[in-house]
């Protein structure tokens, strides 16, 4: 049974940083794409970063680049999200999830969501 838990999120002053983690357990993080999404209230869940299994490439959406890095640790089996110069906007539920579709910014290619991470941006 597969098992993604994030962790991590918070309330944190516009400017600041936080570190997402998503200890996955029944599934190798080593062998598949793994991304991380997010959805704030009233709005659909998004891409925010996406790491390749076959060779550490990263992707992002466009409002995050140059704040947010996505990582993970195969001995750990945790995958990570490190955001910087956090803003309001960037409030959301955070979600890990595996990838086994086609369409790398598509939810709809992603199964074995976790439970998700608040995290708060006060301005």
């Amino acid at each position: 049974q597969v098992q993604l838990v994030e962790s991590g999120g918070g309330l944190v002053q516009a400017g600041g940083s936080l570190r997402l983690s998503c200890a996955a357990s029944g599934v190798s993080v080593a062998n598949y794409d793994m991304g991380w999404f997010r959805q704030a209230p009233g709005k659909e869940r998004e891409f925010v970063a996406a790491v390749l299994w076959r060779n550490d490439d990263t992707y992002y959406t466009g409002s995050v680049k140059g704040r947010f890095t996505i990582s993970r640790d195969n001995a750990k089996n945790t995958v990570y999200l490190q955001m910087s110069n956090l803003k309001s906007e960037d409030t959301a539920v955070y979600y890990c999830a595996v990838k086994r579709g086609l369409l790398l910014q598509s939810a709809a290619s992603y199964d074995d969501w976790g439970q998700g991470t608040q995290v708060t941006v006060s301005s």
